[in-house]
């Protein structure tokens, strides 16, 4: 039923190699004007012209499928015409109103909170930020402070939270801040449980109880040396950190100590939420309940920014002014977020996402059975992880690999990301609406390209 919501149902390569003579015209342009801070176009050497659905056309013409979707904002795909529909009937309603109140914004959390878990329904506040999941992060530390008044943070390793200063203070990865330390004092990295690479090096049986055990001694050993934290802050679901999706019940345990030490629990899911995993947010596939949730990426399910927090109501104690921002009005975010909202509901989205989640998760595995350098394979609704390794049995990094696939993809029509601890994870964050057919022609051509990859090596 999503069939018209896309461009076309397959990549199309039309020039004689990737990237065309007017990409590499803009490439070069840009090279000459804008910052060394520039990345996905040095990685994707790529210049876009028009997109729908999961399809990107670049400027020569080439169509490819994007399993990338902008890092996950592109939701409900690219220029979904039911919210776009929605948004050209604005007219001339006001589109930055700050923090007064209007009927987009009441609307848009009215919805949001009718479609939040029971578990939290009437028992929640939100926050406005600015328009990016940093923005978010940052809110979420500065109210955790506010209401423990202590400063002590615990995060935990593979764990991305964006490149502000407080946010990149709580971001594991060793590169991202290389060159800007020191960062904000006070925060402490924990064992993210990853039963395929235990920090303990235990066997899947033993990997989650030592995670465990460990982060209950570094909170209640009185010689542990680390201060008592304000908060912890988890990605339910890790995606930076190569689509890693911790055991049963472990998420309900680390809340669970963590509550019993008077500590908050923020969940991050500015990546994994708003449906990405087949439901508003990852947290919900377990029974762990934060006191603060972030979210942005996804909402307005076609790429405007917005972000905000979700928080208990009792911790509602800051004053007037104390966590500011020009763009918390914006209303054509909070429209999107609305029509989409109504759009998932409307089409019963969420069956849909497991239905095709699984079907790409089944074929990955196969794919991952006849590879010699594929070792893991991690999936839950539309967010992929498929982990590069050496050695199937040493479990050794090839990020060399990871690269290599990704290259050769974009080469022949599909769109890929990396990530994980090591870079030797490729992943997919397909938007949501993604047709049967569309992600099977999407995984002929990852298939190919690992093949040939490995057949080059």
């Amino acid at each position: 039923m999503f069939d018209k919501y896309h461009l076309s149902e397959n990549a199309k390569i039309v020039t004689n190699s990737v990237p065309g003579k007017e990409s590499l015209k803009l490439l070069k342009i840009q090279d000459t004007v804008e910052s060394n801070n520039r990345l996905y176009p040095k990685e994707i050497p790529l210049a876009f012209d028009l997109a729908k659905g999961a399809i990107i056309q670049d400027v020569d013409g080439n169509q490819y499928i994007d399993f990338l979707s902008g890092c996950g904002v592109f939701s409900l795909g690219h220029n979904n015409p039911d919210i776009v529909k929605d948004l050209n009937n604005l007219h001339d309603k006001i589109l930055q109103a700050v923090d007064f109140p209007t009927k987009i914004r009441i609307d848009f959390i009215e919805n949001l909170f009718d479609i939040l878990p029971r578990s939290l329904k009437g028992k929640c506040k939100i926050n406005f930020g600015g328009p990016t999941g940093s923005d978010a992060v940052e809110t979420a530390l500065k109210l955790a402070r506010i209401n423990t008044k202590r400063h002590t943070v615990i995060a935990f390793h593979g764990g991305y939270h964006g490149m502000t200063m407080g946010a990149l203070s709580v971001t594991s990865k060793l590169s991202h801040r290389e060159k800007i330390t020191p960062l904000i004092p006070g925060v402490h990295f924990m064992p993210y449980c990853n039963s395929y690479r235990c920090s303990f090096g235990k066997n899947e049986r033993y990997c989650e109880k030592e995670c465990l055990r460990y982060f209950e001694y570094i909170l209640e050993n009185p010689s542990s040396g680390i201060d008592k934290p304000s908060a912890i802050i988890i990605e339910p679901v890790q995606g930076e950190g190569g689509t890693c999706i911790p055991p049963k019940n472990w998420l309900e345990r680390i809340t669970e100590i963590a509550r019993k030490n008077n500590v908050l629990v923020i969940f991050d899911e500015v990546q994994s939420g708003f449906y990405r995993t087949g439901k508003l947010f990852s947290f919900e596939h377990t029974c762990a309940i934060p006191d603060i949730i972030i979210m942005s990426k996804g909402i307005s399910g076609i790429g405007l920014p917005l972000s905000l927090i979700i928080y208990n109501k009792s911790l509602d104690k800051w004053d007037p002014g104390t966590h500011i921002g020009t763009f918390r009005g914006n209303q054509l975010g909070m429209a999107a977020g609305l029509s989409a909202i109504k759009f998932i509901k409307n089409m019963k989205l969420e069956m849909h996402i497991n239905k095709i989640g699984n079907e790409i998760v089944d074929s990955l595995e196969l794919i991952q059975n006849n590879s010699k350098f594929i070792g893991d394979v991690r999936g839950i609704g539309m967010m992929f992880g498929i982990e590069y390794v050496k050695d199937k049995n040493t479990k050794y990094p090839f990020p060399e690999m990871a690269r290599k696939v990704r290259k050769m993809c974009y080469e022949n029509g599909l769109l890929v990301e990396i990530g994980g601890n090591y870079n030797n994870v490729i992943r997919f964050l397909p938007p949501l609406i993604l047709t049967s057919k569309i992600a099977s022609n999407g995984l002929d051509i990852f298939k190919k390209t690992n093949l040939l990859a490995e057949q080059k090596l």
